[in-house]
């Protein structure tokens, strides 16, 4: 799971950044504002009129998004049993490294050319210190099991890479000039790799169940977001399972798949928890309130957050989705439909579910009637 690990390390550098930044250096600027005597305006005109005053009724529309979180669920499941298109990590494959007389200008083309070679079936190329030398991984014939099954695909290989090569080049020049190194990915490694995701997926969900019950110290918090992000998941599995035939781009199952995955999780989650904070202080100021008008209030007091955290999060994906490239094209396709999922459960999953998992009980009832005794 090494690029796995690569893309945390950047996150939790990412994260640490922005805590300092929004901690320190956002005070540092609006006390040089204030200083000068500037007032800081922090609505426009717009959202000043959507969500100032805004009162929409969530809970009152809670059931609508159970029967849309029931279908969700029975989408997730259909899609355990439809498939996925799993990557060479998961799958197994052949990896090669090829240098190159030049440069090659246009990776993707050569990608695409592969891919007509090999039947369909989607290489994973990556540069080795530039474009002359190339790490190309394929798990085409994997399953393959006769004595030329190597002999097959390297064959199948230096046709793909035909416009690519000397005219006229034997198989033998290009297995001893050009191709400097082979390795075999089996499919029990990719076994491990498949197991290892698992782990990290239900570990996360655990860790984060934890922390919500110390922080929140009521069961029905951790519930409302678990069930929430299962909801993100399970929409995301639907969409690689049945669009994966639909979309002009390869939807499948590899590290940089279960990395969105993990990442949504944790998008979704801190959306949640700003949720649950707001919940959690408005049943302090309104302790008589009941708590759907409680949930209701919270849910619009933090809806202008959500929406434009969300909003420039899908923006900043989606330049990645347009301009990165093939390889990042599957992250950050999963990337912007957790974050319109995540967006979405925060408020229609995660906080009105609150409202039944309470009962007559209700959130915190127990503690402030402790503090009244």
């Amino acid at each position: 799971m090494g690029p796995v690990k690569g893309f945390a390390t950047t996150q939790i550098l990412g994260i640490l950044l922005s805590l300092f930044c929004g901690i320190l250096v956002s005070r540092w600027i609006t006390e040089w504002f204030t200083s000068k005597k500037k007032h800081l305006i922090y609505f426009t005109g717009i959202s000043r009129r959507i969500f100032r005053h805004a009162k929409f009724k969530f809970i009152e529309y809670r059931k609508v998004a159970y029967v849309i979180s029931a279908f969700v669920l029975v989408g997730g499941v259909a899609a355990l049993f439809n498939g996925f298109d799993e990557g060479v990590e998961f799958k197994g494959g052949r990896s090669y490294r090829i240098a190159f007389e030049k440069p090659v200008e246009n990776i993707d083309q050569l990608r695409d050319d592969l891919r007509d070679a090999f039947d369909g079936e989607n290489p994973v190329v990556k540069t080795v210190g530039g474009n002359s030398t190339l790490d190309i991984t394929t798990s085409y014939q994997i399953n393959n099991t006769s004595k030329t099954a190597d002999s097959t695909v390297q064959h199948t290989l230096m046709n793909g890479l035909k416009n690519y090569l000397p005219q006229g080049i034997t198989y033998a020049d290009f297995n001893s000039k050009y191709k400097q190194s082979s390795d075999k990915v089996l499919p029990t490694i990719s076994d491990d790799l498949r197991k290892g995701a698992v782990k990290a997926t239900i570990f996360a969900l655990i860790v984060i169940f934890l922390y919500i019950f110390i922080r929140f110290r009521d069961w029905r918090y951790s519930m409302g977001t678990i069930f929430s992000l299962l909801h993100d998941v399970f929409v995301t599995l639907i969409v690689f399972s049945f669009a994966k035939a639909i979309v002009p781009f390869p939807l499948e199952i590899d590290q940089h798949f279960i990395a969105a995955i993990l990442t949504v999780i944790g998008f979704s989650m801190n959306d949640t928890v700003i949720v649950f904070d707001r919940i959690r202080e408005d049943r302090r100021l309104y302790p008589n309130a009941p708590l759907g008008e409680t949930i209701n209030r919270a849910i619009n007091e933090t809806l202008s957050r959500t929406i434009m955290t969300s909003l420039t999060v899908f923006l900043t994906i989606l330049i990645l989705f347009i301009f990165g490239g093939e390889v990042t094209r599957g992250f950050s396709f999963a990337m912007l439909i957790g974050v319109i999922t995540g967006s979405y459960s925060s408020i229609f999953v995660a906080a009105p579910i609150l409202v039944d998992l309470a009962g007559k009980k209700g959130l915190g009832e127990k503690k402030s009637k402790e503090k009244k005794s």
